[in-house]
């Protein structure tokens, strides 16, 4: 298979055990997982090694950890996966035939965010029209050009020349950093969300309540809108 699961991560060690558990029933399996740490101090490397993945460290934010990950990956594709976030059993075969086409060149899963209490339609619906809404508000030149904003949620995937190609995730972006990524990359081809779902814990929400979930969510997009990239990270604190 020639498909890389790149997992980012901080702290995780209370989510890597369900993934864990998802990635080994892939069938087929990926060519490697690839955990690329910023700086965990709990037992997140421990147990990504005892799962037998392979495991790099990298400076902290994800957009570092991102490209680091992919500058070392071996497959010809790379996912990108949170560490809560839990995929179909054929998300292998999903990421490669959609590939195939020369066409895309990014695309994702389709994200139900979902936790003990059960899904959360409200912030499901959100995450879906805020794809094709996003651009449209933020960048509507770019949206009437095919330009759609997928996010860490989401499951990206995309070949790894292409990536390198136009220089990966912006480096200095603690959140938001997949959106730069979806208007660099539709410069070379589609970007699609594929109608294949990826379950998302709704850690967020429970934290912070539906309402104030994503009116944070609206608010950081609309700071990466309008350029004010240094404000974006004050306003998205880590939940564990």
């Amino acid at each position: 298979m020639s498909v890389t699961l790149l997992v980012p991560t901080l702290d995780e060690e209370k989510a890597l055990p369900a993934l864990i558990a998802s990635l080994g029933a892939l069938d087929p399996a990926p060519l490697e997982i690839l955990l690329v740490d910023g700086g965990s101090n709990d037992a997140t490397i421990a147990i990504a090694e005892a799962a037998g993945w392979r495991v790099l460290s990298a400076p902290r934010g994800r957009a570092k950890q991102i490209n680091h990950g992919v500058e070392q990956a071996q497959g010809e594709f790379v996912c990108i996966l949170h560490a809560d976030t839990i995929p179909p059993a054929d998300m292998i075969a999903v990421i490669e035939n959609t590939l195939s086409d020369p066409s895309i060149a990014l695309a994702s899963f389709t994200p139900v965010i979902a936790g003990p209490q059960g899904v959360r339609w409200g912030t499901t619906i959100h995450n879906w029209a805020k794809t094709w809404y996003a651009p449209l508000i933020t960048r509507p030149h770019l949206f009437l050009r095919g330009v759609r904003l997928l996010f860490g949620d989401h499951a990206m995937f995309f070949r790894r020349q292409q990536f390198l190609a136009v220089g990966g995730c912006t480096p200095g972006d603690a959140v938001m950093e997949e959106a730069d990524l979806c208007v660099k990359l539709a410069a070379l081809g589609r970007v699609k969300m594929v109608r294949r779902r990826v379950r998302t814990s709704d850690r967020r929400i429970a934290a912070w309540g539906p309402l104030k979930a994503n009116w944070i969510y609206f608010k950081v997009g609309m700071l990466w809108a309008f350029g004010l990239r240094g404000r974006m990270a004050r306003h998205y604190p880590d939940v564990r």
